[in-house]
């Protein structure tokens, strides 16, 4: 088992509602993420980014904008992480908005189908072009993963096959928000559920029994952790400003930890993080680079080595 953490970054808002996630692999660069990191204990083995890009209406595509590029940026991340999975490093992909976690799907499934992915995020993300009339792809990154009707080839074909999982790969972690479209699904194909409540009442408990039940079936574990997911008056850098929903900032690291020790951890997704929120002198960027840091240091990989 090596003891390195390869760093790819992902600086697309290719498929948000608006730019600002472009930045955040810098920022948390900047933020001193990676000096953290190799506090910790961790080797770190920054390989830099792949091309990114800031969000642009588009309105030649309107149900799917931007959803080339997004595929592009997708793709490139997956080259990236199927190279450090194949030699047994562990990955952190520093997004972006969330089509980025379709690239490292794509990736993991490079060397191995028996993949498992735990969705941190206060929605569900199973829209599709067709189910919904907004265009932004980062809420439908899940329906993509499972080749629901109506997603778009380019992104639902990034994978060495289609659909790249099967309901039975994916945990949806933390979850209060989804449409009806997105419910039927979850209902109708049996996808499992940590809903947001059984998380804030016990966030180290639903995530121990996480990697001591569901998980333990797959030989790579991949986390997604999407920033919405956090209580924005509690933590203010999501992309998304809701308030008074979803964890605090303690309750989402208490619940990463767990998940992060999983002995087939493989890979964590961040994405929807906007470091044009938070305080202006970068003390909140700061302060989640540093648990961040906390959490991954948690990982027997580093100790083992």
């Amino acid at each position: 088992m090596s003891n390195r953490l390869v760093i790819i970054g992902a600086p697309s808002s290719a498929g948000a509602y608006a730019p600002g996630q472009e930045k955040a692999p810098a920022a948390l660069r900047a933020a001193g993420l990676l000096e953290f990191l190799s506090a910790g204990g961790i080797t770190v083995d920054d390989r830099g980014d792949v091309s990114g890009f800031r969000w642009r209406a588009d309105k030649a595509n309107p149900r799917a904008m931007n959803v080339s590029i997004a595929a592009t940026v997708a793709k490139a991340t997956a080259e990236r992480v199927a190279s450090a999975l194949a030699t047994d490093e562990a990955v952190l992909v520093l997004g972006g908005d969330c089509t980025v976690g379709l690239g490292t799907v794509a990736g993991a499934l490079q060397g191995t189908h028996s993949i498992g992915l735990v969705y941190i995020d206060l929605d569900t993300d199973l829209n599709t072009p067709e189910s919904t009339d907004d265009g932004a792809l980062d809420w439908m990154g899940v329906a993509h993963m499972l080749g629901v009707e109506g997603t778009v080839p380019a992104l639902a074909g990034l994978g060495p096959r289609v659909p790249m999982l099967r309901p039975e790969q994916i945990l949806l972690f933390a979850n209060d928000n989804s449409e009806p479209f997105e419910r039927r699904i979850i209902e109708s194909r049996g996808i499992a559920e940590v809903r947001l409540a059984d998380v804030v009442t016990d966030p180290s408990g639903a995530a121990e029994a996480v990697v001591a039940g569901w998980a333990r079936q797959f030989e790579r574990l991949l986390v997604h952790l999407d920033v919405d997911v956090l209580d924005y008056l509690d933590m203010p850098l999501a992309e998304n400003t809701r308030r008074n929903a979803g964890l605090r900032f303690d309750q989402l690291m208490t619940s990463l930890r767990p998940l992060l020790r999983a002995p087939n951890w493989m890979a964590l997704t961040v994405a929807e993080l906007n470091p044009d929120h938070g305080e202006s002198d970068g003390s909140t960027l700061r302060t989640f680079a540093g648990a961040l840091a906390d959490a991954l240091a948690a990982s027997p990989r580093w100790q083992s080595s």
